[in-house]
């Protein structure tokens, strides 16, 4: 896919240059020099000339190129790149042009490493660095056949995110149901946009090489599936199977929650989902996201916000704005923060609040209404009244949309719940699983 790897510093010297193919000649780094580095003009991070394609990223005072001729993937070839940068940093702390002199016979053998004939392989710095020291000498534990059939099953790629060796006194497992939901209602109530990103990031203290399954809601279905809603078997997660890896962007629904574009960490065994609908994986040791997604239907907005302004004449703008709890009343939402937006000329505020503390910010030109505990059901009002600066030349306010922001623990907008997380590990040692849901704000607005 790459003809080669070239790596610049600002003034276009040379650092490295790694060629895959014969077509990458020495000449090309004069080009990318003159064309890129000394024209000011060019912005773009793709430059083509005749058939050679420059695909380049800037990380501190150096410039890292992908040479291609063919007319290969771009995502991927940032995707490199960027694996790349992460690479350097992890073994020089500091990925720089100072890094690259001093450890360029280590740079020249990652690069032999992670490319063979300009295709990438293995790019997990963990692999890498139990047989690449960071003095680019084989480590002595290479000798060992045990731990040389170890760094092969990892090197090529059956188990790259883990290590077999993993012990821990307490075997825990931290589940987080975090979604961000945005809202957009218009000044007439009418919803203009309402959708949630939400991620699913486990924190896994496990020992050994256990195997994880992950249930959410009563079904999970792919929306290409030839069967009909009604076909998921709920109580499937006791079988075992096997399966591929990696990512995947579906579409899929769980019980009455629709959840889109669903991608998977590299962990899950795509296989296994596509057979039973069953996440099967075999988690990294520690913090990792397994799951990414979006839901767009039945989403349950966990405040409604009724704002009422009257505009006086010139000199004076009357607030009304209530806002309520959609949610449970053993609940509750902490740093619950409202922006109320105010005209430009406006001189002075006056509030008065139910609940929390309300300020005018001049330099926002916001009235932010401060709430530390919102308890689910209750209903609290804010009026204001703002007094406005005479001005020579009076233009219409603009009315900006109230903004709102918070944290909401035990609650998800999308509707999603997991089921369960059965952890199966040789050893058949108990392990403790925990699951929290948070709902935060993303951009939460509401037109008046």
């Amino acid at each position: 896919m790459l003809s080669g790897i070239l790596i610049f510093n600002q003034k276009g010297e040379n650092l490295i240059f790694r060629a895959y193919r014969n077509d990458c000649r020495p000449r090309l780094a004069d080009i990318f020099r003159i064309q890129v580095i000394s024209n000011p003009q060019v912005r773009s991070p793709i430059l083509t000339l005749g058939s050679t394609t420059f695909s380049h990223v800037k990380h501190e005072n150096i410039y890292i190129v992908a040479v291609t001729k063919s007319n290969a993937n771009a995502a991927l070839v940032f995707e490199f790149l960027y694996r790349l940068v992460l690479l350097g940093k992890s073994y020089f702390g500091k990925f720089d042009e100072e890094a690259v002199k001093n450890n360029f016979v280590l740079i020249y053998e990652l690069l032999d490493e992670i490319l063979d004939f300009g295709y990438p392989q293995n790019t997990e710095t963990d692999t890498l660095k139990m047989y690449i020291t960071t003095e680019g000498v084989k480590s002595a534990i290479t000798n060992n056949p045990t731990d040389s059939a170890r760094i092969t099953q990892q090197a090529t790629g059956a188990l790259s995110w883990r290590r077999a060796d993993v012990k821990y006194r307490k075997n825990e497992a931290f589940v987080d149901v975090i979604e961000d939901v945005n809202l957009l209602m218009s000044a007439t109530g009418t919803v203009l946009r309402a959708d949630v990103n939400g991620q699913i990031v486990m924190r896994a203290y496990l020992s050994g090489t256990p195997e994880c399954k992950f249930g959410l809601n009563d079904r999970l279905l792919l929306d290409n599936d030839a069967a009909g809603p009604g076909s998921a078997n709920p109580s499937s997660g006791g079988r075992s199977g096997g399966g591929g890896g990696g990512g995947s962007k579906t579409r899929a629904a769980a019980g009455s929650v629709t959840l889109e574009d669903c991608q998977f960490h590299q962990c899950v065994k795509l296989g296994r989902f596509d057979a039973d609908r069953i996440i099967s994986f075999v988690p990294p040791d520690g913090e990792f996201e397994l799951m990414r997604y979006r839901a767009t239907e039945n989403v349950n907005l966990p405040f409604k916000v009724h704002p009422i302004v009257r505009e006086i004449g010139t000199t004076k703008v009357e607030y009304s704005v209530a806002i309520k709890a959609n949610y449970s009343s053993k609940l509750f939402a902490t740093n619950v923060v409202i922006r109320i937006p105010t005209p430009l000329n406006t001189a002075k505020t006056t509030e008065r609040t139910s609940q929390g503390r309300a300020k005018y910010e001049p330099e926002q030109n916001n009235i932010v209404w401060k709430i530390a505990r919102f308890s689910g059901g209750a209903e609290y009002v804010l009026t204001a009244e703002a007094t406005l600066s005479a001005m020579t030349n009076q233009k219409a306010w603009s009315r900006p949309p109230l903004s709102l922001s918070f944290s909401l623990l035990m609650f998800t907008s999308s509707g999603l719940l997991v089921r369960y997380l059965k952890v199966f590990e040789k050893s058949n040692y108990s392990s403790v699983k925990w699951v929290r849901y948070m709902t935060r704000a993303g951009s939460y607005e509401i037109r008046f």
